[in-house]
């Protein structure tokens, strides 16, 4: 059986150990996720922005795919990862009133 002190001391790393440092979102966040039944990486990455942030998901990735699998209790290779976009050209908004279809290419 285990020691409440120690139950909640392992709560209070997992409030604290970050899993995606560009959008500061924590381990307990994402816990807290499963739990309200966001299984899937592309779920969570939509609802808390993990993954978001300028890494890209590079540093929190693997990490949020490994807390699924635990709690799914699979293998981390059978959770489905996000989906990769290719970046987009920003185009300026003056460029659109103006009619300026260099922008828009």
């Amino acid at each position: 059986m285990r020691d409440k002190k120690l139950d909640k001391e392992m709560a209070d790393v997992s409030g604290r150990t970050l899993i995606c440092r560009c959008e500061d979102i924590t381990l307990k966040e994402i816990q807290d996720l499963i739990a309200e039944g966001y299984t899937t990486a592309e779920e969570i990455k939509r609802i808390s922005r993990c993954g978001m942030g300028p890494c890209q998901g590079r540093t929190c990735r693997e990490l949020l795919l490994a807390e699924i699998a635990k709690a799914l209790g699979e293998k981390v290779d059978k959770v489905a990862p996000t989906r990769y976009r290719p970046p987009t050209k920003p185009i300026r908004l003056g460029g659109i009133v103006e009619g300026d279809t260099n922008d828009l290419c």
